[in-house]
Formats: C-alpha cells, sequence, structure tokens
C-alpha cells in the first residue's frame, strides 16, 4: 500500500489543448477515492498519467516516496481496471488472472494459490477453466478484477470499470468494488462520469471541471457544502434549481430579490448580484407564505417520490421539486414552493461558494 501524490500537474497535448491544470491531490495510504466530472474535464487523463500511460507535462507524481514521473508503467507496481474489460479471448479465466504474474516470473504455485484466492473472494472459482465469451458481462468484469487483484499492487486505477453494465449489475458491483478494497485496503483511484457511484463508493470525491480541480471532500461535504457553483449542480440528481438574486440592505437585513420571489434576512451579506441555489428535496410544496409560485408542467413518478418539473408564475423560470409519491398534481395545477432557508446556497458573480450563517425570515412576498 501507498501514498499516491500530485503536486502541480498538468498536461498539455499538441495544440496548446489543456487537459489538466495545476492539479494538487493526495491520496492516502489505503484510501478510495473518485475522481469524477463531466466528459473532457481530465479525469482519465489524471488517471493515465498516474499509471504512466500519459507523460506528465508539469508538475510531479509520487507512489510512495518516489517519484514516478519517468518510472515505466509495468515498474509502478499498480494495477489498472479498464471500461473494457481488456480479457484475451482465447485464454481461460485461469490464464487470464494469472497472466501478468507468469510474464513477471512468478513461481508456478504461488501463481496458483493468488488466483485461486482472487477467484474465492470474488466468487467465480467454478469458472476458471472458462473462456471469456462463456461468461456474462457481470462475471467479465469480475474476472478484469481478479487480474488487477492477483498481482498485490500498491494502487488500484479503475478507469470508468462498471459503465458497460446494465443498472443492476453496477448496483452490485459496487457494493463489491467496496468491499474488497477494504479488505484489501489497497490504495484506490477510481473515475467515473456517474456521481452515483462517487456518492455512494468514495472516502472523498475530487471534482474536475475543465481540467481544473473544483473540490476534495467526503461526498456529504461536497453535497452540503459545494465549493462553487459548479460543484453543486455538477453533484446531485435532480441537480439543484438556481435563482439569480439581487441582495440589497433593508433596515438591518439584506433583502433577495428576483422574478420569482422577494424576503428578506438577518445575515452579513454585501449588496450584490448573487446566484441562489435550492436542491429539489428542500422544497415544501404549498406551504403557507412560500416564496416561489409555480405551474406544473410535467409529473415525473419514480417510485417513492416524484419529481415535479414546474414553470415559475413569475420570471419563467424552471424549477425541480422532490416530493412524496402521495403528491402527484396534475399537469396545470399552481403549486407555492417554500424552502427552509437553512437549506438555501448562495454563490458570488464568480460562482464561489458565499457562507451564510445565522438565516431567519424576516419577511417575504
Amino acid at each position: 500500500m501507498s501514498q499516491v501524490r500530485l503536486s502541480n500537474v498538468s498536461k498539455e497535448y499538441d495544440g496548446g489543448i489543456l487537459a489538466v491544470e495545476g492539479l494538487d491531490l493526495t491520496v492516502d495510504d489505503g484510501e478510495f477515492v473518485v475522481v469524477v466530472g463531466p466528459s473532457g474535464c481530465g479525469k482519465s487523463t489524471t488517471l493515465r498519467m498516474v499509471a504512466g500511460l500519459e507523460t506528465v507535462t508539469g508538475g510531479e507524481i509520487a507512489i510512495g516516496e518516489h517519484v514516478v514521473n519517468d518510472v515505466r508503467p509495468q515498474d509502478r507496481n499498480i494495477a489498472m481496471v479498464f471500461q473494457s474489460y481488456a480479457l484475451y479471448p482465447h485464454m481461460t479465466v485461469r490464464e487470464n488472472m494469472s497472466f501478468g504474474l507468469r510474464l513477471a516470473g512468478e513461481d508456478d504455485d504461488e501463481v496458483r494459490d493468488r488466483v485461486e484466492d482472487a477467484a474465492e473472494m470474488l466468487e467465480i472459482s467454478e469458472l476458471l477453466d472458462d473462456l471469456p465469451k462463456q461468461l456474462s458481462g457481470g462475471q467479465q468484469q469480475r474476472v478484469a478484477l481478479g487480474r488487477a487483484i492477483v498481482r498485490d499492487p500498491d494502487v488500484f486505477l479503475m478507469d470508468e470499470p462498471l459503465s458497460n453494465l446494465d443498472a443492476k449489475l453496477r448496483t452490485q458491483m459496487r457494493t463489491e468494488i467496496q468491499r474488497i478494497q477494504e479488505d484489501l485496503g489497497v490504495t484506490t483511484v477510481y473515475v467515473t462520469h456517474d456521481q452515483t457511484e462517487a456518492m455512494t463508493m468514495a472516502d472523498r470525491i475530487v471534482i474536475l471541471n475543465d481540467g481544473k480541480l473544483q473540490q476534495v471532500d467526503p461526498p456529504e461535504r461536497c453535497y452540503d457544502e459545494p465549493n462553487n457553483e459548479f460543484v453543486a449542480g455538477f453533484i446531485g440528481s435532480p441537480s439543484m434549481n438556481f435563482f439569480e438574486v439581487t441582495a440589497t440592505d433593508d433596515d438591518g437585513g439584506v433583502r433577495f430579490e428576483s422574478p420569482s420571489f422577494e424576503f428578506t434576512l438577518d445575515v452579513d451579506v454585501p449588496s450584490g448580484e448573487y446566484t441562489l441555489g435550492v436542491r429539489p428535496e428542500d422544497f415544501t410544496p404549498d406551504c403557507e407564505g412560500g416564496y416561489v409560485e409555480t405551474v406544473v408542467d410535467v409529473v415525473e413518478p419514480v417510485g417513492s417520490d416524484n419529481f415535479l418539473y414546474l414553470q415559475t408564475t413569475h420570471g419563467s423560470s424552471e424549477v425541480v421539486a422532490r416530493v412524496e409519491s402521495e403528491l402527484r398534481p396534475a399537469v396545470g395545477d399552481e403549486i407555492t414552493l417554500g424552502f427552509d432557508v437553512d437549506d438555501m446556497h448562495l454563490f458570488g458573480s464568480d460562482g464561489a461558494r458565499v457562507a451564510v450563517s445565522e438565516t431567519r425570515l424576516t419577511d417575504s412576498a
């Protein structure tokens, strides 16, 4: 096991394309870190630089005590699991899992023991003599994981390993990967575009956008205290609702005004233009003296909840509210949405989160 450290790491491609810019990140020994972000944000490039499959343009990458910028991939003692299973079709499961060990000249008895131990952990012992074409997608993914496990690496690197599985299998394999990582205690860097995987699997989430680090924190903090408007909108499904508001002094408080609502808070916030964010689940429908008047556009049942897609009566903004399944209004119904001001998020003109404390509604209109 080893710590992974990236210090001011950048990657620039020909033509001046900057895929990763000045990334500072430390993954502690035994930690499970998930790197997430939209397509093209630099997450896979970062993983490939740690693996040695991409050269580093600037900065340093260290695994344990050693800087590995100029170390070949095969000498970094990492194991990588790819989006494609990358199994040799003409080799059995046993041969696929043992291939790297045999290539490294490991003793036959040691190879057999490692493969059988990993197969038992992954519950694929009965498949060791099968070919990949005889396996389901989930079984092939377990074989790919087993091939990584038998190497006894310092670091696991996983690049969207579950994206080819159906929804039920993805949920199952998320649990399996977490269990295996906890059992082995191996430092793991896991890349995905799926925020659900990030929220459910990670000790900490690394959020990238346009090659720049946006936030590194435990999942619950990224959700409750997003660093900026991008993180607030990216984490959470459905995503956060945003309203452009103007803040002005109002008899000792601060008046927040938008085309959709107005209210005054007893807070210390400079006058100016802000973006106010409210998560769909933080709305309370049909509350008295609510802040946002809306008209129902679409009702989307999702089992235990309903997602309401609405238009504000004033300002023509789109709003999404997550409500209990018992509440199922008709299209065209008018609903007044309230929200607890302690659950609101405020962002400045630069997109950075503005800390708001001691929120108290003094009046609303």
